[in-house]
C-alpha cells in the first residue's frame, strides 16, 4: 500500500484567536499564517494538508478518527486540551499515525498545570517553544519520521 500524500493539521480551542490573543506569548501570526506555513513545508515534500480548527473536542477527535484512512501523519497544537484530554490522546493512538506534538509557547516555562501534556507519550516528534516557525520544523521531522529516517 502507498503512503497517503497528506498531512492533517490540527489545532484545537483558541488558536482562532492567534494573533490577537496574548501576542506576547503566542506572537502576531494569525492560524491562516499557521495553515500556510505548515502547508508550504509539506509542499516541499509533496505533501498537500488537511487543516482543522476547532474550539471544539469531538470535531477534533473526528477529524483523527477520519486521517487514518488517508493521512500519512498527524501535525497537532491541542492548546488548552493538550493538558486535559485523554479523549483526544486516545483519538491519537488509536489511528495508528505519527504524530507531531506542536506548542507555539514553551509550555515547559509557564504555569505548572501547562507542564504536563497527555499527547507527549504517543507523539514521535515534540516541537515546544519555537513559535508559529515551529509547524514547519514539526512537518520536517515527521517527513523524516514517515520516511524512515528518524526516530522523532
Amino acid at each position: 500500500m502507498t503512503t497517503p500524500r497528506r498531512l492533517l493539521l490540527v489545532n484545537g480551542p483558541n488558536l482562532n484567536l492567534l494573533g490577537t490573543r496574548q501576542p506576547e506569548i503566542y506572537g502576531r501570526e494569525t492560524l491562516a499564517d499557521v495553515e500556510r506555513i505548515t502547508s508550504d513545508a509539506a509542499a516541499r515534500f509533496g505533501l498537500e494538508v488537511r487543516a482543522i480548527q476547532s474550539n471544539h473536542e469531538g470535531v477534533l477527535i473526528d477529524a483523527i478518527h477520519a486521517a487514518r484512512l488517508d493521512c500519512a501523519g498527524i501535525v497537532i497544537n491541542a492548546g488548552g486540551l493538550t493538558h486535559t484530554s485523554v479523549s483526544l490522546r486516545d483519538a491519537l493512538a488509536s489511528v495508528d499515525l505519527p504524530v507531531a506534538e506542536v506548542h507555539i509557547s514553551n509550555i515547559r516555562e509557564r504555569e505548572s498545570f501547562r507542564h504536563f501534556s497527555y499527547i507527549e507519550d504517543v507523539a514521535v516528534v515534540h516541537v515546544i517553544g519555537e513559535g508559529v516557525p515551529g509547524y514547519a520544523r514539526a512537518v520536517e521531522r515527521l517527513i523524516e519520521v514517515i520516511s524512515g529516517r528518524a526516530d522523532g
